[in-house]
């Protein structure tokens, strides 16, 4: 027995459906436009959102996470300011949390 399919799902961000992310608390902490509809929301490849002023839940994954920003500046926690360009990876089991002053917008992959 031979199963093909062809499922291809593309999303452009301008006109994407943004929902809330909710942490671990079940508060809103930023907004995701999920790409896979398989996956957990906030987790795969998705883009992440952040207001301006917002300060993301502090929070530890369990697996790798990596980012590059597309837009605006993010601080973490240790005061290192992350701008449009940079790509950036977090080990698994690094705790930290990010503050946005003017907002930004992220590509994330999360396991």
């Amino acid at each position: 027995m031979k199963i093909s399919f062809s499922v291809n799902e593309t999303l452009l961000i301008a006109d994407g459906t943004f929902l809330p992310f909710i942490d671990e608390d079940g508060g809103e902490d930023g907004e995701v436009l999920q790409v896979n509809p398989n996956k957990e929301r906030g987790y795969g490849f998705h883009v992440y959102r952040m207001p301006a002023g917002h300060t993301t839940t502090p929070h530890v994954h369990d697996g790798d996470e990596e980012f590059f920003i597309l837009e605006g500046e993010v601080v973490d926690h240790d005061g290192y300011r992350y701008k449009a360009g940079d790509l950036v990876w977090l080990e698994a089991k690094t705790k930290h949390n990010s503050y946005s002053p003017d907002g930004a917008l992220l590509v994330v992959y999360y396991r």
